[in-house]
């Protein structure tokens, strides 16, 4: 497996991930806690699309630094298959 790859993102910006995650981790939990009380479906939806667009916002900012650091090395190097695959990760993205 020496051909796995890794990303190269700053400690600041793992940390600021990670952060993130833990949060949406947190109100998972709680949109959990809250269909275990049999809260107000309405209340529990709009908490849901809270979770989607705080991992809306994750994925956003990985992507945004996945091309200025992974992507713009492997241009640098040569490698336009890069493309497709960020285009194909976008699309993913989108659905």
């Amino acid at each position: 497996m020496g051909d796995e790859r890794t990303s190269h993102h700053s400690e600041k910006t793992i940390r600021d991930l990670v952060n993130r995650m833990n949060r949406i981790e947190g109100q998972v939990r709680g949109v959990k806690g809250m269909i275990e009380r049999h809260v107000y479906c309405d209340d529990v939806l709009n908490q849901i699309a809270s979770v989607q667009s705080a991992l809306n916002g994750v994925s956003k900012l990985l992507l945004e630094k996945h091309m200025k650091s992974c992507v713009r090395e492997q241009l640098q190097e040569g490698d336009e298959e890069v493309i497709d695959e960020v285009l194909k990760t976008i699309f993913k993205m989108m659905k």
